[in-house]
């Protein structure tokens, strides 16, 4: 298959190295230091304890590649209205759009019953639902930790689980090829009719670990084992599972369950506290904002989550990584 990785960061370099190996066509959309490091001399990806060299074609403007199969979007919230202005030159009538990101999906009330309309804290004016129409999206839920030490290198940490779905449980083809690729990459994938509910269960640890993480500089064992700490994370996700259930979606998991899933991963930095400490802007809105504003439309309270939106905010505004 002719497949695109739009952002060759950690996780979408990891995706687009693997399945390069697997025999598919693949190139990435990039830019920066990471771009002219992967041109020199090919991505570098680090795991178990070896190191591999890919060479892929890369870009910073896809109109250069031309249309894919399929597209995979592997980038922060707070870039996909960039990507939205030039992913159109990556399509033809049949390709695919696979999201894998943290939080909440601007498609996400496509395939729920309960819900329904845009996120606009999301997706405004429906930029997004425009560019990447729902009928063309394949939702990528990711387990793995993966990290860029310098341009050019992909450091796998742990994990190798994807779970992938289309909104509404409505699998079809672009679900079971993409999976297949996946699979045959070295991930370990699950096709899903729930992608939402999946999405919800990954949303209750990035709303809860990511914020309170960057706002103490702690690694999230860390944040576990000081009891005042993890009882307001305990908070946060309560208040998360209310307003998922409030749409109809019920991720069936205790709080308590799924800080035991992060304590399994041991002394690990999460995705915001690693970009803090690199000064890149704070993927805020994609954990908090899209929740709040679900918990707005389906009239949950949630103060805990509320004051933990405005402390992040604050926190980045004040180093200019929040705009």
């Amino acid at each position: 298959m002719k497949i695109c990785v739009y952002g060759a960061g950690a996780v979408g370099g990891l995706m687009a190295a693997w399945l390069a190996r697997g025999g598919h066509d693949v190139s990435v959309v990039a830019r920066g230091p990471q771009l002219d490091a992967i041109r020199r001399s090919g991505l570098r990806v680090r795991s178990e304890g070896k190191e591999e060299t890919f060479s892929l074609r890369a870009e910073e403007d896809p109109a250069r590649l031309g249309p894919q199969d399929y597209v995979l979007v592997v980038v922060k919230a707070q870039s996909l209205t960039q990507v939205a202005l030039h992913i159109g030159k990556l399509l033809s009538p049949d390709t695919s759009i696979v999201t894998a990101m943290n939080g909440v999906p601007w498609w996400f009330f496509q395939g729920l019953k309960k819900a329904e309309g845009r996120l606009e804290s999301l997706d405004p004016g429906g930029v997004l639902s425009r560019a990447m129409p729902p009928e063309r999206i394949v939702g990528c839920v990711i387990h793995l930790a993966a990290s860029t030490p310098e341009p050019g290198l992909v450091s796998h940490n742990m994990g190798r689980r994807l779970i992938v779905g289309e909104p509404g449980g409505r699998n079809g083809p672009r679900t079971e090829d993409i999976a297949k690729a996946l699979s045959a990459a070295g991930f370990e994938v699950q096709t899903s009719k729930e992608i939402e509910k999946a999405f919800w269960v990954k949303l209750l640890g990035n709303v809860s670990f990511n914020p309170v993480s960057a706002l103490t500089m702690s690694t999230a064992d860390r944040l576990i084992e000081m009891p005042e700490v993890k009882g307001y994370m305990v908070e946060i996700m309560r208040e998360v599972l209310a307003i998922g259930r409030a749409v109809g979606v019920d991720a069936a998991i205790d709080p308590e369950a799924r800080i035991d899933i992060a304590r399994e991963l041991g002394k690990f930095k999460t995705s915001m506290l690693q970009d803090l400490e690199a000064g890149k802007p704070l993927e805020i809105d994609g954990l908090l904002a899209g929740t709040l504003e679900i918990a707005h439309k389906a009239g949950v309270r949630a103060p805990y989550t509320e004051s933990l939106f405005g402390l992040i905010r604050a926190r980045a505004t004040s180093t200019g990584q929040y705009r």
